[in-house]
């Protein structure tokens, strides 16, 4: 009886903490049928996003700060991305930028935008964007971050102009949050007036034992002191013992940074598993690929056939996608650079060239489907939407 009595009166204390935990916590009854819903609001196939701010940066750079339409804005990782949609000349595209402002703050996403030579949407963002305009995007996306499964807790940064942006959210999320990890930012530009964030980069150096950063100038200005030509593998190696020999490099910059970084990397003997590369778009002089037809100058205009049977302009030397959106013809995109697949269409007939690192899928290249922001028509081709 006594062995009873004490079994009646542990299910009458469980049933005690149930009711106490139901006061404090919904139960999983309250979200059927809300599913997609959830789901929808953590990765939303879109937003719509107000400009609140213009902030002016070193060597014409701006940060445009977005905050959301609906005050709802989704979670991301330091390192990931937005891909804004705009219409210029009655011309929609889209262009990827990184997230240059924490994710540990939920109110705004900064997105840090600097000039480029004929930059199509990145001049008309600097030139004609003001507060108040609104905007269609992606919800953050991206592989290029921290991940601590697999990566070192010391992190070297190879940044290369306008590519310091994702690293500028990696070091705020960290320093601002006290987070246990080790920063050492190399930083590759012309000049120091022209580096962007230089001054906040410095006093992240001055107030936290964790950041390192090293400023490598390419054309330094009368008086630099600091180091000259290209992120070296001499400068790595000296990252890198600071670190005892262990971390994980990532490098965000434009093509020619990759190029010669990657063999700098290779140089030291540092495998593939401890290297992120962020994808930077499009190469803009894609006739200077390795594997280019040689008779092509990149000027070529040839004939794109779709499946509804009519027929585009395409030149050599810009990529399908790009001749699709320039003729009104609405693809599906994200990244811009041969990764995540969503522009992919199907070659029916005619050559393509693609540049080294596109990321077809096993099954994409076995149906002839290919990514095209990453495919130059060098003849006439058909395509399937």
């Amino acid at each position: 009886m006594a062995g009873y009595v004490t079994r009646l009166e542990g299910v009458e204390r469980i049933n005690t903490e149930i009711a106490v935990l139901g006061t404090h916590n919904k139960r999983p009854s309250l979200y059927r049928g809300q599913t997609q819903a959830i789901i929808d609001r953590l990765h939303p196939k879109q937003l719509n996003l107000e400009v609140s701010e213009i902030i002016d940066r070193p060597g014409g750079a701006k940060t445009l700060r977005f905050v959301s339409q609906n005050g709802y804005l989704p979670v991301f990782q330091a390192g990931q991305y937005i891909n804004i949609f705009v219409e210029i000349d009655g011309v929609r595209t889209s262009r990827p930028y990184s997230i240059s402002s924490s994710p540990r703050q939920r109110g705004y996403y900064d997105l840090t935008i600097a000039p480029v030579e004929q930059g199509f949407v990145s001049g008309y963002l600097l030139k004609n964007v003001q507060v108040g305009d609104q905007f269609e995007s992606s919800a953050p996306s991206g592989e290029f971050h921290y991940n601590p499964a697999f990566h070192s807790k010391n992190m070297i940064m190879l940044a290369g102009g306008s590519g310091i942006t994702p690293f500028m959210s990696m070091s705020r999320e960290v320093l601002d949050s006290g987070i246990d990890r080790n920063l050492h930012l190399i930083y590759g530009c012309r000049n120091e007036s022209c580096a962007v964030f230089l001054d906040e980069l410095k006093d992240m150096e001055a107030r936290h034992s964790n950041f390192t950063l090293t400023v490598v100038a390419s054309a330094p200005e009368t008086g630099y002191k600091g180091k000259t030509g290209f992120i070296s593998s001499e400068v790595i190696r000296e990252a890198l013992e600071g670190f005892g020999g262990d971390a994980t490099f990532y490098i965000c910059g434009p093509q020619a940074m990759y190029e010669f970084t990657r063999k700098e990397l290779d140089s030291l003997n540092i495998p593939q598993r401890k290297i992120r590369q962020e994808m930077f778009g499009a190469r803009r002089d894609i006739q200077n690929e390795p594997g280019w037809p040689q008779e092509l100058d990149g000027s070529e205009v040839f004939k794109i056939t779709l499946d509804d049977g009519r027929t585009i302009d395409g030149r050599s030397g810009e990529s399908l996608l790009t001749a699709l959106e320039r003729a009104g013809v609405r693809v599906n995109v994200c990244c811009r650079s041969g990764v995540c697949s969503l522009c992919r269409v199907k070659l029916v007939k005619g050559k393509v060239f693609m540049p080294e690192g596109v990321l077809l899928r096993y099954t994409d290249e076995q149906f002839g489907y290919i990514h095209s922001c990453q495919a130059y028509p060098i003849g006439d081709v058909e395509i399937a939407l």
